[in-house]
Order: C-alpha cells, then sequence, then structure tokens
C-alpha cells in the first residue's frame, strides 16, 4: 500500500446515461447535489457493445458543458477503430480529458467482438491516435475478474493495460478491504505504482445487490449477506446498515493511503452523500486519514 500514499487523492460519482426525459430530469437533480460537494470528475457509463453510444454523448457534453470534469467510458467490444476514432475526436473537441476505457460486454446475439477485442488494445489504440490528449483509467479487479482463468492471468492481463499506456485505475466494488490491500501489494511486488483507486457501492437494494454481484463477480461476504437476510423488507434498516459498513470500510481504506474514492451512484445521490458526509470530505483538504 505504501506506493498509493505518494498519489493526490480524487474523488468521483458515477452515472448511466438515462432512458427517458423523465430520467434525464431525475439525473439532473442527482447530479446537482453531487456536484455540490466538488467532486473530482464524474463517469457516465457506455453500454455493451456501445448500445448506450448516442445517450452517452449527450449525458457526458451536457455535464461537460455546465462546468464539471467528465470522463466517459469507452469499451471496445463490438466496434471498430473508426467508430472509436470518432469518440475520441468528438472528446477532444469538447474540451474531454479523461477517458475510462473498458474491454466491454458484448451484448446478446452480436457475432463478433469487434477490431480491438481486449482493453489494451484499445489503451494502445487511443494513445496511437490521440496521443496524450486523454488520461486513460482502466478497470481493476481486486477479487479477480470473473471470466479470468486464474489470478495470476488477471493480474498479468492489468499489467498490460498499464503496459499500453494507462494512467490510473479504478476498481470494481468489493466489500472487503483486504481484497484490495492485497491486490495493491501484488501490484507492488510486479513494479506497477500507478493510482489504483477503491470502486465503491452504497447499498441501498439487498434483491439489486445480490443480482449485480452475482453477475460482476463481486463477492458480498457471507455476514453481510446473513444481516441484510435478517432485515427482510425492512428498507430503512438496510440502508442505516448499508451506510455504516461502507462508511467504515472506506475510513479503513482512506486510512491505509487508498488514493481517493469512486463512488457507483446508480443515479441516485442520498446514499453515495451520507457516506460522503460520514467520512467528512467536504473539508478533505484538513482532514488526514
Amino acid at each position: 500500500m505504501e506506493t498509493q500514499k505518494q498519489f493526490k487523492r480524487r474523488f468521483s460519482f458515477e452515472f448511466f446515461p438515462p432512458k427517458t426525459d423523465q430520467g434525464k430530469e431525475k439525473l439532473q437533480g442527482v447530479r446537482d447535489k453531487l456536484a455540490a460537494v466538488n467532486p473530482d470528475f464524474f463517469s457516465v457509463t457506455f453500454g455493451a457493445g456501445g448500445s448506450t453510444r448516442d445517450r452517452t454523448i449527450d449525458t457526458v457534453l451536457s455535464l461537460h458543458e455546465q462546468g464539471i470534469s467528465t470522463a466517459p467510458h469507452l469499451s471496445c467490444v463490438g466496434g471498430t477503430r473508426e467508430s472509436i476514432a470518432e469518440l475520441l475526436d468528438l472528446y477532444k473537441e469538447n474540451g474531454i480529458n479523461r477517458i475510462v476505457a473498458l474491454r466491454g460486454d458484448l451484448p446478446s446475439g452480436m457475432g463478433s467482438a469487434g477490431e480491438l477485442r481486449y482493453a489494451n488494445e484499445l489503451v494502445s489504440f487511443i494513445r496511437e491516435h490521440s496521443g496524450d490528449t486523454f488520461n486513460i483509467e482502466v478497470a481493476a479487479y481486486p477479487e479477480f475478474h470473473p471470466q479470468a482463468r486464474t489470478a495470476e492471468e488477471d493480474l498479468k492481463n492489468f499489467a498490460r493495460k498499464i503496459e499500453a499506456g494507462a494512467n490510473s485505475a479504478i476498481t470494481q466494488y468489493f466489500f472487503n478491504a483486504d481484497s484490495y490491500f492485497y491486490f495493491i501489494d501484488r501490484l507492488e511486488t510486479m513494479g506497477i505504482t500507478i493510482p489504483v483507486v477503491p470502486g465503491i457501492m452504497p447499498i441501498v437494494n439487498y434483491s439489486s445487490l445480490v443480482r449485480f454481484s452475482d453477475m460482476c463477480g463481486a463477492e458480498i461476504p457471507r455476514w453481510i449477506r446473513k444481516q441484510l437476510d435478517a432485515y427482510g423488507d425492512d428498507s430503512e434498516s438496510i440502508r442505516k446498515f448499508g451506510e455504516e459498513m461502507i462508511t467504515r470500510m472506506c475510513e479503513k481504506l482512506l486510512e491505509a493511503g487508498a488514493p481517493g474514492l469512486h463512488f457507483y451512484t446508480l443515479n441516485q445521490a442520498n446514499a453515495s452523500l451520507n457516506i460522503w458526509n460520514n467520512l467528512g470530505l467536504a473539508n478533505r483538504d484538513k482532514i488526514a486519514f
């Protein structure tokens, strides 16, 4: 964990592009609440196979035009070099300077993975096409990618993304801080010294959390599952427990030297803001974790 202490901390929130006018209006309210705490940037997701391409662009440019630093997600699966280059040029022309580069998922029924198959190939292409225009973020998996054959293979895949030109990383969410600490220690032994920011998922809805976690390979520790099971349909108890548990984990991460936090908001403000306030991040320049 020692290498992470040298990096300037940054705090960010993630959105997904809304599908409807009502969703756009809701996101505007969420954005206003979160912008008020002055995060370093917002990020906006990119659907499987580019399925949200236009909505991602619209959301990114709308946030950027309102003076908020915004990082679009960009995935390569299902795309072509030409289509990716067009997006990079569009973002460059509009003053976007940060990209979250991901492999992405192949939508059901799509036959081809596209011209770039892996995230390291996407990172290389961004550097070839755009030079140092963008700060490139990539994904990290402290509990290892669900499709990785071995832990060693997953670490090597991560190293390839860094070698290709990535500047920093954001992790998949986790609920066991030790998995993050061990991951960082492994990277240090490999000589990888970039900022790796923990991804934080507030706990709001238990059934949704279980479904999403099973899909993306994030482990929910047994003691947490048992406690959430005990609350049944008591959403307020789930919320309170989740807020306290995630706050404690974030404190542990920051005290150990994590270079910031990235909140997966699911287009909701209050759960992330409650944790933010519990951590005292409104005065983050004055506190020493």
